[in-house]
Formats: structure tokens, C-alpha cells, sequence
């Protein structure tokens, strides 16, 4: 808990500085790809949270992944948070910074499951449909395939969650139809 608080109060930080020092978008990608990163390189994360390596071979480690590839303001945080021995920290601060973003400038989140892959025309019909549940004008859609739901969708926006799969009207007409035999 306190390390969430922690991290909460980091990425505020650093989201006003980019915000204030106009380099938001390339700070936001820069937390995009070292998540990325750290999702590729289990090594590299258990190496920020081991107390037995020091915080200096942290830091130049990190400036040798990143110098040249990331925003100054970026490399320099990172510097910041590692002398400080909040090394451990960073995986949290880059996937809560992504939401902090989100906020920031009122996009929505949505996640929708189908049975196969959604194309372009069905996309943009269900980002309108969650533009619309979630009443923002910018919704980021999360999209996941599962063949079990046979067709159909499930949109999940906000509080809300529209189900139109073939296997959910599939459950409701089973049991009306076990509901009116059992009457008879």
C-alpha cells in the first residue's frame, strides 16, 4: 500500500513537469516502451527490485538502455528515483503513469471480447457505442478474442457492460424455454 501511494505521488510529479515543460506525449511514450520492456526482460525487473545490487549500477544500467532513446526529462526522473533508492518502484510508476495520462486528457477506457479479431468498420462502431456509454470523446478500447461467446460482442465501459454474444442469448433462451416447459 505505501508503495502504491509512493508511486502515485511520483507519477503526478513527473505528469505536471512534462505537462509544464510542454514534452507530455514523448514522457507518455517513454512509459509505454519501458513497460514494454519490462514485460520482455523479467531479469531487468528483478535486478531494480534487488537489494543486493547497488543503486548506482541501477542507474547506469538504465542510462545505458535508454540514453539516446528517451526524453531527457524521462532519463533524468529515472536518475531522481534511483538515487533516492526507489529503484524498485519504476514498473509501478510506468504502468500507473499510462493512467494518469489516460486522465489527464479524459480519455475513456473500454475493453471489448468477440469471437474473432475485429476489423476496422466494426471497431469504429463499438469506439462510438463506448464514446457513447462513457460520454468522453476519446475512448481507448482494449480488445480481447475469445470463440467461446460463438459471435457477437461484449462491450465493458465504465460501470457498464453490454453483452450481445450469441452465447449469452443462447443462456437467456435456454432458460425461458426450461422456465415455460416447467409452467406446462
Amino acid at each position: 500500500m505505501a508503495d502504491i501511494k509512493a508511486a502515485s505521488r511520483y507519477v503526478k510529479s513527473l505528469l505536471n513537469l512534462a505537462v509544464s515543460k510542454g514534452v507530455l506525449e514523448e514522457v507518455h511514450a517513454d512509459m509505454l516502451a519501458f513497460t514494454k520492456v519490462l514485460h520482455e526482460n523479467r531479469i531487468l525487473v528483478i535486478a531494480l527490485r534487488s537489494p543486493i545490487i547497488k543503486h548506482y549500477k541501477k542507474k547506469n544500467v538504465l542510462e545505458a538502455l535508454f540514453r539516446g532513446r528517451f526524453n531527457d526529462l524521462t532519463l533524468s526522473f529515472f536518475r531522481i528515483i534511483t538515487e533516492k533508492n526507489r529503484e524498485a518502484l519504476l514498473p509501478l510508476i510506468a504502468a500507473e503513469f499510462h493512467e494518469a495520462y489516460n486522465e489527464h486528457l479524459g480519455i475513456g477506457k473500454a475493453s471489448v471480447v468477440t469471437a474473432v479479431p475485429l476489423g476496422n468498420e466494426l471497431r469504429d462502431e463499438i469506439l462510438a457505442l463506448a464514446r457513447k456509454v462513457l460520454g468522453r470523446p476519446r475512448v481507448e478500447l482494449k480488445e480481447n478474442v475469445d470463440p467461446e461467446i460463438i459471435g457477437g460482442f461484449i462491450l465493458n465501459a465504465g460501470s457498464q457492460q453490454i453483452d450481445s454474444s450469441i452465447k449469452h442469448q443462447l443462456k437467456i433462451l435456454r432458460l425461458n424455454f426450461s422456465n415455460h416447459t416447467q409452467l406446462t
